[in-house]
């Protein structure tokens, strides 16, 4: 094995488990002769240092060691902090680059020219000062397709999956997940008390921008109905249904639960704040609006709970601790037999190594024919003989 030293990061929003991959990776490192060096907050780091500045390189590099790892994986979020940095469009450069020359690009929207720089050129070269040889990249569809380009660069990578959105393509799960269809579900059961000591409709509003995999199967295992981004409900129909659970419950209240990015025919969810170096602006809540309309409609009251930050909040459940440091030990496997361009993944309900996604997909989406209910807006329950644990076809 020539790889001697390695690097690792975690990018975009924090979720339970990322603790878990990197004290695995700093062990399984210790064990087979490997230094392993923290990245703090993402793609930042290795756009942001400044070597000749000994703040910013405690800022944003951080050796590892079994000692300053020891008792991470006890807690959620993530021990390297995180950013959501694109090094391919940033639309400033740091100061430690400010005198640089990169490629750039402009673009215009609504009247405004926007510049965007690649700084990809110092990215590879601040590696080289690190002197790795490896990066283990822990994240999302964003995180992972700069990881991708570094790939195509000639940097060996090897890409773990984290997302509690469960969206990133190649893969059948991605670490969070579980934790977060857990919180959720402990939620709603604890807010059943409250929606029903007042008889109202209770909006439940999770994460999942482009996929309903969160608020589809919070909705598998709390038998409610949900809206998902994949399909527009038709408004009326969605109020008739919730309007008739609640009349049909003895305790006389109803449940929904909505994925952020969930739209109704005629309503697009609306967008505030500057979008991110990937592109993304935060949305408005589509719970409110739903609520609004569920009482100009029907005249009945509702209770809104928005659990998205709740859910990726706190130490991670069994299963994204098992799938976290299995992941880990796949990635390590991967370094000592000179593997790279490869992502840790289930697939079949088997753990694999799969090729890093190409980021022109676009995030995996729900199957609605076969796991959405388009009648009732639920989760379908038949035909799950012989598919996977996580019930993702091929």
């Amino acid at each position: 094995m020539s790889a001697k030293r390695i690097g690792i990061l975690t990018g975009g929003g924090d979720v339970p488990g990322l603790n878990s991959v990197i004290k695995s990776v700093v062990y399984r490192g210790s064990e087979i002769g490997c230094e392993v060096v923290g990245i703090r907050r993402g793609w930042e780091g290795l756009t942001h240092v400044d070597f000749n500045d000994p703040a910013s390189k405690a800022r944003y590099i951080l050796p590892l060691t079994r000692e300053n790892t020891r008792t991470i994986d006890r807690t959620g979020g993530t021990y390297l902090h995180s950013s959501r940095t694109n090094p391919t469009k940033m639309k400033k450069l740091p100061p430690v680059l400010a005198d640089q020359k990169f490629q750039s690009k402009q673009s215009t929207k609504n009247g405004e020219t926007t510049t965007v720089y690649d700084v990809t050129p110092a990215v590879l070269k601040n590696i080289e000062t690190l002197g790795l040889d490896y990066i283990v990249a822990i994240g999302g569809d964003d995180t992972l397709s700069y990881a991708a380009e570094l790939d195509r660069q000639g940097m060996k990578v090897i890409a773990v999956p984290k997302t509690m959105d469960n969206d990133v393509r190649n893969t059948e799960y991605c670490i969070g997940f579980s934790t977060a269809v857990s919180r959720a579900m402990d939620a709603i059961e604890r807010q059943r008390t409250t929606v029903g000591s007042h008889e109202r409709i209770g909006i439940f509003r999770v994460f999942g921008r482009d996929a309903g995999y969160t608020a589809l199967y919070t909705a598998f295992v709390t038998s409610l109905r949900c809206c998902i981004p994949e399909y527009k409900v038709n408004l009326q129909r969605l109020i008739e249904i919730l309007v008739q659970d609640k009349r049909n419950n003895p305790s006389n209240y109803s449940l929904v639960i909505l994925s952020e990015g969930a739209e109704w025919e005629g309503y697009t969810v609306k967008r505030y704040g500057e979008a991110d170096a990937f592109g993304h602006q935060k949305k408005m809540s589509v719970a409110e609006d739903l609520s609004n309309e569920i009482q100009r409609a029907a005249g009945e009251e509702t209770v809104v709970s928005d659990l998205t930050y709740e859910l990726r909040s706190g130490s991670p459940d069994f299963v994204d601790r098992m799938v976290a440091i299995t992941f880990a030990g796949m990635a390590m496997d991967a370094v000592q037999e000179g593997k790279s361009g490869l992502m840790t993944a289930i697939s079949g309900g088997c753990y694999a190594l799969v090729p890093i996604p190409d980021p022109k997909l676009g995030p995996r989406k729900v199957d609605v024919e076969t796991m959405y209910n388009t009648e009732r807006y639920r989760p379908t329950y038949n035909h799950k003989l012989g598919l996977p644990i996580f019930l993702i076809r091929d």
